[in-house]
């Protein structure tokens, strides 16, 4: 990939984990404890069948082995929630376990005449290392280092915004629904995506997705991408998603807060605090961040920061408006972050996740081969 200098923060000093990554953390503990508590039950009843017959080992796709562990871990968690009171009941329900609204968003979709419409044509696509080009539709994606950060950026040119879609992890809408986000952009024949909103964290939220309403819960700051190629950053509680809807929106996403409007940077974002299901909390501090911006009407940029490790330890929330800036963005918008920060581009994972590897999330914005 490209290297390009520019001018970003200074080294930024070690940060501490965002309040969304210490409430995922909590889940995953709880899964852990789950799963144990599981496979110590199964190793009982098993150690006594095992003597008696030797079952044949079959090899199983690695996507079936992860969802048959997830499913088990869930069926785990279940139980100990039931035998469970208070705090720990509570925490295990609200973050662990699945809570399907709608088992397969894109027959939903499909339902409401928002199927995917964008022509396919993966014949004239042309594929590099670090590029996309299908007609008008162009992606192009560098790695620029500077002053101890390293950051990822995908300048995206689109002949119809239609095709920057969402998708769910497994095709499925409700809360603690996860999957990797390389998972969710393969199963969409993806050939570009970023980590989304993390919309499943949160219970409000206005969620339009692929121009399909799916929540109606105005709380916050949300960005508005339009069918004609624009975005704007609304106040979710001034409207509803069926007169957004009604205007053309065609994604919503409900994280924040906005970096840029009218192509200057927000003033006091770096002292802004984000509402989660803990209450409010800080995202101050130098952090791996995602964000998404419009540079002119169907060209988007999007970028990761690496962050808390030796070589990148993240930006503040200022910094990251002021990379945007500097990649021309109009309109941007910070997006989830800290360990679920990740872009992915042509079948690989382009930047270094801040958790050692990928980290499950529960929706993505791509492209799809032939877009």
């Amino acid at each position: 990939m490209d290297s390009v200098a520019m001018n970003t923060n200074n080294l930024p000093q070690p940060a501490t984990p965002s309040a969304d990554d210490l409430a995922r953390t909590l889940a995953a503990r709880q899964q852990a404890q789950a799963a144990t508590a599981q496979t110590q039950a199964s190793s009982t009843v098993g150690s006594s069948a095992s003597a008696h017959r030797t079952k044949p080992t079959r090899t199983r796709p690695a996507k079936r082995r992860r969802k048959g562990l997830r499913n088990g871990i869930i069926a785990g968690a279940t139980a100990i929630t039931l035998a469970l009171g208070g705090t720990t009941a509570w925490a295990l329900n609200r973050y662990v376990i699945d809570h399907v609204e709608v088992t397969s968003a894109s027959s939903y979709e499909a339902s409401q005449g928002n199927a995917q419409s964008t022509s396919l044509n993966t014949d004239t696509a042309t594929t590099t290392s670090d590029t996309y080009t299908n007609g008008n539709t162009k992606i192009s994606v560098k790695q620029v280092q500077n002053n101890g950060v390293t950051y990822y950026v995908a300048d995206v040119q689109l002949s119809d915004a239609t095709a920057l879609r969402s998708a769910f992890a497994n095709d499925q809408f409700g809360a603690n629904i996860t999957d990797l986000v390389s998972s969710i952009a393969t199963d969409n024949n993806a050939v570009f995506a970023i980590n989304g909103d993390y919309y499943g964290f949160r219970s409000t939220g206005i969620v339009i997705r692929n121009g399909t309403i799916y929540r109606d819960s105005g709380a916050r700051q949300g960005l508005a991408i339009y069918k004609d190629g624009t975005m704007k950053v609304y106040d979710e509680t001034q409207t509803n998603a069926q007169t957004l809807v009604n205007e053309g929106v065609w994604q919503t996403l409900s994280f924040g807060p906005a970096l840029l409007q009218d192509g200057q940077v927000i003033s006091g974002i770096d002292n802004l605090e984000i509402d989660t299901n803990f209450g409010n909390h800080s995202i101050q501090g130098k952090q791996p961040r995602t964000a998404i911006g419009i540079i002119d009407d169907n060209h988007f940029v999007f970028v990761v920061v690496d962050g808390r490790s030796r070589t990148s330890s993240g930006v503040t929330m200022s910094g990251l408006a002021e990379i945007m800036q500097s990649l021309g963005a109009k309109t941007a918008y910070n997006l989830d972050g800290g360990g679920s920060s990740e872009m992915w581009f042509n079948g690989q994972v382009v930047n270094n996740p801040s958790n050692g590897g990928e980290r499950a999330t529960s929706d993505i914005i791509y492209i799809t081969k032939g877009a």
